[in-house]
């Protein structure tokens, strides 16, 4: 069963190239995303095929992901897929009036596995709840990417 699109969007004065240095930059993940601890990059380098490990983390719960980069357009889209639960994440830049529309996109067009499923409902208050809460993240992470390349 499909799990809805999930989507926020946010407009910055920076350029795409700015903005692109920091959403590939996924080490830094942690700055950004309130559920995001810690993410290394298997070999270091950020490309596609690459493969990472996520620390996340919401109140007292903490649980690790893999992560496999399946799209890498410079200055224009990055986009990875979680392993455990199929879904995959991205960020897409748009040029527009001297600066950059940044969206973040979670997709799970074949539903989510049946265990993360499982740990959503048990640990994670349910999936409405747990849906609406990756929406309100996305808006958080796409105010810090926005202030940080704008300084």
């Amino acid at each position: 069963m499909a799990s809805p699109v999930l989507e926020a969007e946010i407009a910055t004065a920076a350029s795409p190239e700015k903005v692109w240095s920091i959403v590939s930059d996924l080490p830094r993940m942690s700055e950004w995303s309130p559920r995001t601890r810690k993410t290394f990059v298997l070999g270091g380098q950020v490309r596609e095929g690459a493969l990472a490990f996520n620390i996340n983390r919401k109140g007292m719960l903490y649980w690790p992901t893999r992560t496999r980069v399946v799209a890498i357009e410079p200055h224009e889209r990055i986009a990875f897929k979680v392993l455990e639960n199929n879904s995959v994440w991205s960020f897409t830049l748009q040029a527009e009036d001297g600066g950059t529309r940044i969206v973040q996109r979670r997709e799970a067009p074949n539903g989510t596995s049946a265990v993360s499923r499982a740990m959503v409902k048990v640990f994670l208050g349910g999936n409405d709840d747990f849906e609406a809460d990756l929406v309100a993240g996305m808006n958080t992470t796409l105010e810090r990417i926005k202030a940080e390349a704008e300084k």
